[in-house]
């Protein structure tokens, strides 16, 4: 499946999601009618279980936002349980060169094209009931592996791994990038290196996303920068402003 399509009902010019980091099954739901198109499951920066994301993806899937998950690492095992969990794509952290990006994407295929076992009992093969053929044409065809570049190693390669076959877009890790080139993130020079990776995708004809934190001008930069899809803000964030809003504007009311 093409990113274009697995988002087909998409709400604006680029599907939108944001990063859920809480384990209760409410925030997805929440995000879901907060209008967003996709949710990022996050088990990179997160103590959630495989468990968690499990209910967090049926949940997700049941609303009608497509369910990703950044996993912590590029096991293959913890990538297949995922993806037999129902996950509609997976993003790799830390991808920095082709020999990476064709691992993560092994892992996200079946025989031939990867290494990702026959699991049809689970909910992607709906508990046994879905014909073989039809599991493994989702599993090759319809999953989403999206490599993220968050070093200067990664960006210097960006075409060689959008080139590889079974990477079907990239997401731009700006803060890790801008860490591992010792600036700070709104450095002009981090942002060129954005451009760059905005560009590559564009002429492989594959999509690049950037996260934006809670800025609500985010969807517009990122569709001027050329990129495919956006991540706004997260769960917990979200959380944290509008409360500490509410609290700023109650003493505020008090004082006049």
């Amino acid at each position: 499946m093409t990113f274009e399509n697995a988002f087909a009902r998409q709400r604006g010019p680029i599907p939108v999601g944001t990063w859920v980091k809480l384990s209760a099954s409410e925030s997805v739901e929440a995000m879901a009618h907060a209008g967003f198109d996709f949710v990022v499951i996050d088990l990179e920066h997160t103590l959630l279980s495989a468990e968690t994301a499990g209910r967090h993806i049926s949940l997700a899937s049941a609303l009608g936002v497509l369910p990703l998950v950044r996993v912590a690492d590029h096991t293959p095992s913890t990538v297949q349980r995922l993806l037999d969990g129902g996950a509609a794509g997976i993003l790799f952290p830390h991808v920095d060169d082709a020999q990476a990006a064709r691992e993560a994407a092994a892992a996200t295929r079946f025989p031939p094209h990867g290494r990702r076992g026959s699991g049809g009992t689970s909910r992607a093969g709906e508990w046994g009931t879905l014909p073989r053929a039809e599991y493994l044409r989702r599993g090759n065809e319809d999953v989403l592996c999206l490599p993220q570049l968050e070093s200067r190693a990664a960006i210097e390669n960006v075409e060689e791994i959008l080139a590889v076959d079974g990477v079907d877009g990239v997401f731009v890790g700006a803060a890790d990038l801008a860490l591992d080139m010792g600036l700070p993130g709104g450095d002009p020079e981090v942002k060129k290196l954005v451009g760059r990776v905005s560009e590559a995708a564009r002429k492989a004809g594959k999509p690049s996303g950037v996260a934006y934190g809670s800025n609500p001008k985010g969807l517009a930069q990122a569709v001027q920068g050329g990129h495919g899809f956006v991540i706004l803000g997260n769960d917990t964030s979200l959380l944290v402003e509008a409360a500490s809003g509410l609290v700023g504007a109650a003493h505020e009311a008090v004082a006049s």
